[in-house]
């Protein structure tokens, strides 16, 4: 005879709240060889075998049926593209474990992991005239999501660090090859100027970009890559650009450092603000990462690290110091002062 599994009391209060089911489910429910217990069926929902998931608009948490879905809190990916990235635009990423050419660590705490693809993204932004946004993807290899654009003219596919409120359908421009040197009218000689929008997604010189408007992928030379500004969340500001040449930015640090007037920068915010409130809640998903466990200096033996050694939990009245002896814990590192900074960010 089929025995008949009830649902728990912890089910039936996460039944009733709005909560939606994500991935298979398995129904724990047996049939029943008696019309009187068949009856009590559709009245049971099965609680084992299945992560529900509640939506509150920004983030996405879990129904603790484990101790890693207790505490963990993602946010909400629903906008993006649930299929794979275009294949011509990834490369394979060969990792080493953290190893040199040589074997040895240069980078700790890092191993195993899932497989991925590095996404090709433009950080140039050379190519000049309308691109429409075609999706929303999500990059492994970065906190922020990237964008999809097509080229209206020459339908050339590339990808860019989206911006916050960019959705599909959009169109954005690149102004970094703009010279209005070289529009004259040809009967008054006068320069004929085109406007510039200053629009989400648009990249444009420093000297074009108004003071106070939030950037974003800022490149730290004239023809160089975006450097600056590229995580989740991340902006800066145009301070001033006066006529030497640099443009000062503050950064989301608090530095105020000098750029030089004909680097490009990104109107916007990056996206996925929301990403600094993420809880993986548990150690196996920064295992999956390619985060291996750090291990304590005080726990370790003196001759692995300044700390180790000793009786109980004491470092022996050292400095806090890292596995080569240099400072840690907010110590000034750099032998000599930046001169582009203009302004340090503020520390502890």
């Amino acid at each position: 005879m089929w025995r008949l599994v009830r649902s728990s009391p912890l089910g039936q209060a996460w039944r009733g709240s709005g909560l939606t089911t994500a991935g298979p489910t398995t129904s724990s429910l047996c049939r029943s060889a008696t019309p009187a217990r068949a009856a009590l069926t559709p009245s049971l929902t099965p609680t084992r075998g299945m992560a529900v998931v509640r939506r509150d608009g920004l983030f996405k948490t879990y129904k603790p049926i484990t101790p890693g879905l207790r505490h963990r809190r993602m946010p909400l990916r629903d906008h993006l593209w649930k299929k794979g990235p275009i294949k011509e635009l990834t490369i394979a990423k060969r990792r080493q474990g953290g190893r040199n050419c040589t074997g040895r660590i240069t980078v700790r705490h890092r191993g195993g992991g899932h497989k991925r693809r590095i996404r090709l993204v433009d950080f140039h932004r050379k190519d000049a005239g309308e691109q429409r946004v075609v999706r929303l993807e999500y990059d492994p290899g970065r906190s922020a999501h990237i964008a999809l654009l097509e080229h209206t003219e020459t339908k050339k596919l590339s990808y860019v660090v989206a911006p916050d409120k960019l959705e599909p359908g959009m169109t954005v421009q690149s102004f970094r090859n703009y010279d209005p040197s070289k529009q004259t009218d040809a009967s008054t000689g006068q320069e004929i100027t085109r406007s510039v929008s200053i629009d989400v997604g648009n990249c444009l010189l420093l000297s074009m970009i108004p003071v106070g408007i939030n950037i974003h992928c800022i490149s730290m030379h004239p023809a160089g890559p975006a450097k600056l500004a590229r995580a989740a969340g991340t902006f800066a500001q145009v301070v001033s650009t006066g006529a030497s040449g640099y443009a000062q930015v503050r950064l989301c640090s608090g530095e105020v450092r000098k750029i030089p007037v004909n680097s490009c920068a990104t109107i916007g915010v990056v996206s996925n603000i929301n990403h600094i409130h993420t809880q993986l809640g548990k150690a196996g998903a920064r295992r999956h990462r390619g985060w291996r466990p750090v291990v304590r200096g005080m726990a370790m033996n003196k001759c692995d690290h300044p700390h180790g050694g000793g009786r109980g939990k004491s470092k022996g009245n050292v400095q806090p110091v890292s596995p080569w002896g240099k400072p840690a814990k907010g110590g000034k590192t750099r032998k000599r002062p930046n001169r582009m900074v203009v302004k340090p960010r503020p520390r502890r």
